[in-house]
């Protein structure tokens, strides 16, 4: 017996067919390999190496940024298709050790294809930038680990740009050029960012900042602050009570009128030690990612950062 579709079964499988090509279009566009020839695809870990590989890529790259707004980086897990994006990408920009997931799959799927900023700059061991009475923290990081925020300080940053524009050029030499005009001006971008820091906190009444995690050791080190940190270098630790008795008797001490806490983590914790301490509490943002698309970039939540630090530290 000859099977006859009916029109709902032949509209169906026509609908199915247009998905088909739609998701297989959507492939392509989303700079998976065989997006365009014409653009070097590339993956980043999280937002500020997107922000650099755009920045000093131009219309000569396609990224891909592997975190999504508002997700914590640190955490990420990838699904499949997320690992077919490194196996398949032309250069995978990465911090070693600040994505474990991420560390794993470019080791197996993307080789040399890797370019990890963390061999640029030399890290900061994971205490620098602190605060230290001598006690003993409860909240001590593994002996030997490294701070991975090396973002937070903009000359640093630019220091990675100029590596990566080498990288491109030497991947597509006749845009090279281009990369290299890019990286400069992005230079010239963040060194009159870190003036304005150097400028705006000069003068301040206080140079301590609590913190939820201590994310802002370059930060700190940059431009003579110390931080005094609720947990250690990953957000997703609970503090023990005897660190929390530590912080809120450093914050009295110090006389800390803002306690700062991060867009992409709770702030419970912070608003706590503010009760006990009569303190307000402030976003100051690490800027592992931005928390939506909200039209932010590096530079511009890095200026609120600056104004956010200006009034909590009452500088003149």
């Amino acid at each position: 017996m000859r099977f006859h579709p009916t029109p709902r079964a032949l509209a169906a499988g026509t609908a199915a067919l247009l998905a088909l090509a739609g998701l297989t279009a959507c492939a392509a566009d989303d700079g998976s390999a065989g997006g365009d020839p014409q653009r070097v695809d590339v993956v980043a870990g999280f937002y500020p190496l997107q922000f650099l590989a755009e920045r000093i890529g131009g219309d000569a790259v396609a990224v891909i940024n592997l975190a999504r707004p508002g997700a914590d980086p640190h955490d990420l897990e990838l699904n499949p298709s997320q690992v077919g994006l490194i196996s398949e990408a032309e250069l995978v920009v990465v911090l070693h050790g600040f994505q474990p997931a991420v560390d794993e799959a470019v080791q197996q799927n993307a080789g040399d294809r890797a370019f990890d900023v963390a061999t640029v700059e030399p890290l900061l061991n994971a205490a620098a930038g602190g605060h230290d009475h001598g006690e003993e923290h409860a909240e001590e990081e593994p002996k030997g680990a490294k701070d991975p925020h090396v973002w937070l300080d903009p000359t640093r940053l630019a220091t990675i740009g100029d590596k990566l524009a080498e990288r491109l050029g030497a991947m597509n030499p006749e845009r090279a050029g281009e990369y290299t005009q890019r990286a400069a001006a992005l230079r010239t971008e963040l060194e009159t960012l870190d003036t304005e820091f150097a400028e705006g906190l000069k003068t301040c009444q206080r140079r301590e900042i609590v913190v939820s995690h201590t994310a802002f050791g370059y930060l700190a080190q940059k431009y003579q602050l110390e931080q005094i940190g609720i947990t250690g270098l990953s957000p997703e630790n609970e503090p023990s009570p005897q660190r929390l008795g530590e912080v809120i008797r450093e914050a009295r001490e110090h006389q800390a009128t803002t306690i700062f806490f991060e867009t992409l983590v709770s702030p419970k914790v912070a608003e706590t030690i503010a009760r006990e301490v009569g303190a307000r509490t402030a976003v100051l943002d690490p800027l592992e990612g931005l928390s939506t698309d909200s039209g932010e970039d590096y530079l511009s939540v890095m200026r609120t950062n600056l104004e956010t630090l200006r009034t909590g530290l009452s500088c003149s």
